[in-house]
């Protein structure tokens, strides 16, 4: 039986599983699997991961078309449908779906990484007034809207373009685009797809945080794991970086719920059979796999032209109070996305639809898609930490592509509940004790702070380990913050 956890959770039965290695766990496949499914952990983290996980992974694993194995990343706990930390890739070929739960309500929420050039002397001196300016330049929140409204024209442009067009109306540098995943415009989408609705609930939320598990973090670099390739990715020993983890806001979740519905449906209609109603999903060819897929891209340039105007503020801010900064970026990644593309399976190389939700793509070196210089240390591989505690710059292997399909861990993972985290704390309490720290919060909600408290999430070194130990990214630098905006 799974073990219960003191807050009455289910914890992972590790008798159903069988150990490859030390950080490799197998759920054979049986019952309506069509594949087994694969999880990356330690035996500390597997201990403590959430029986859900577990039941979520088998049941990707049943889904028509995917190939290979249902893979969970370190820092998995329950989602909707797939579990946050899934990986699962489709093949159209073999009837393979896309699945609006395996790529979560917030599309394309990614990390977004700027050096500053500055050390932390610079950042102590001007702390709290750049706190206070960051926090009053940066709209943040449930609901937040900035100083850009967009027009129909305005909207469909912002869809088709990302980061692309936030560029071409002065946000940013044409540079920035070297450094963003799909160089900063998806291709393929359309905006006709998203609905009236989606559109509205984003007409003023450009260039906003959003709440819940989003920031902006000035961060100091306090330990460099491989020296080498911080050097490519430009980072070493006590430099500032900034940091922005945010997503498509308000259009993206609205895309996920009209789609699961119409998802819904549609797997009846073509004789899927669902173990659970939040595996929702359509063939990929099908017409509403073709709509979703069309939305989902616009959501992606949404979320891209998103963080390159949060880059464009941040920048103004600091150009203001130490002007002798320069923040060019180092990279931007997303971590809920289908995208097509190449991989070995079946014996060959394959065109799969390839759904990371809460997984970060992570191209080992002299992948075609990763920007010179970055290309000969692979694909930098960005994750985000509790508030309070550090984040990391990892970098992409190539043994990735083996272990599951390029892709890597995307922060620390939920520990517990929000309802569980604003019963032990209050947020007066969580920002006066990280105060005491050096770390300064600014955010327009005590309740999100509670829910946001570093001790709700795992432990980000613990997760970056089983990550690097299984082989899916290379750990390169961490970061601890000095100053976190919190939606």
């Amino acid at each position: 039986m799974a073990g219960a956890d003191g807050g009455g959770r289910l914890n992972v039965d590790l008798n159903l599983l069988e150990r490859r290695s030390d950080y490799e766990w197998e759920i054979p496949r049986r019952g309506a699997m069509r594949v087994p499914a694969v999880i990356y952990a330690s035996e500390a983290l597997m201990r403590d991961m959430d029986h859900k996980v577990y039941e979520q992974a088998v049941n990707v694993a049943t889904l028509p078309g995917i190939v290979k194995a249902s893979y969970v990343m370190p820092d998995a706990h329950w989602g909707y449908g797939f579990p946050i930390g899934g990986v699962a890739a489709f093949n159209p070929e073999e009837g393979g779906v896309v699945s609006a739960g395996g790529v979560g309500f917030d599309i394309s929420c990614g990390v977004r990484c700027m050096h500053t050039g500055l050390k932390r002397t610079n950042i102590m001196q001007v702390q709290k007034e750049l706190a206070e300016m960051l926090y009053y330049r940066i709209p943040a929140g449930l609901g937040s809207t900035g100083t850009i409204h967009l027009d129909a024209d305005g909207m469909d442009a912002m869809l088709t373009g990302g980061a692309k067009w936030a560029v071409e109306r002065g946000w940013g540098v044409h540079d920035d685009l070297e450094r963003v995943e799909e160089y900063g415009q998806m291709q393929h989408a359309k905006p006709g797809n998203v609905s009236q609705h989606a559109k509205k609930r984003q007409r003023d939320e450009m260039g906003t945080l959003g709440s819940g598990n989003h920031y902006l973090e000035v961060q100091e670099v306090t330990a460099v794991h491989d020296q080498k390739i911080a050097e490519v990715f430009g980072l070493e020993l006590g430099d500032i970086v900034v940091m922005i983890h945010c997503g498509s806001r308000g259009l993206g979740h609205q895309i996920g719920t009209e789609f699961l519905k119409r998802m819904a449906i549609a797997a009846a209609q073509y004789g899927i059979h669902l173990p659970d109603r939040e595996l929702a999903c359509a063939p990929i060819s099908s017409d509403v796999g073709e709509d979703y897929l069309g939305a989902m891209r616009a959501a992606i340039n949404c979320a891209l032209a998103n963080r390159q105007i949060l880059t464009h503020l941040v920048r103004q801010v600091f150009g203001d109070i130490l002007p002798q900064a320069r923040l060019p970026l180092l990279y931007d990644v997303s971590h809920n996305t289908c995208k097509v593309e190449e991989h070995r399976a079946d014996g060959g190389s394959r065109r799969l639809y390839v759904h990371r939700k809460g997984a970060t793509r992570a191209f080992g070196p002299d992948h075609p898609d990763v920007p010179e210089p970055l290309r000969a240390a692979g694909q930098p591989v960005l994750i985000g930490g509790s508030m309070g505690t550090g984040s990391y710059v990892l970098a992409g292997t190539a043994e990735s592509e083996a272990h599951a399909f390029s892709s890597a861990c995307h922060g620390a993972g939920r520990a517990m509940s929000r309802h569980q985290a604003l019963r032990t704390w209050k947020g007066r309490q969580v920002v006066d004790e990280l105060a005491a720290r050096g770390i300064m919060i600014r955010s327009p909600s005590m309740r999100g702070v509670a829910e946001e408290a570093p001790d709700a999430y795992k432990n980000v070194s613990a997760v970056v380990d089983a990550a690097a130990a299984a082989g899916l990214a290379k750990k390169v630098a961490r970061v601890e913050p000095l100053i976190c905006i919190k939606g």
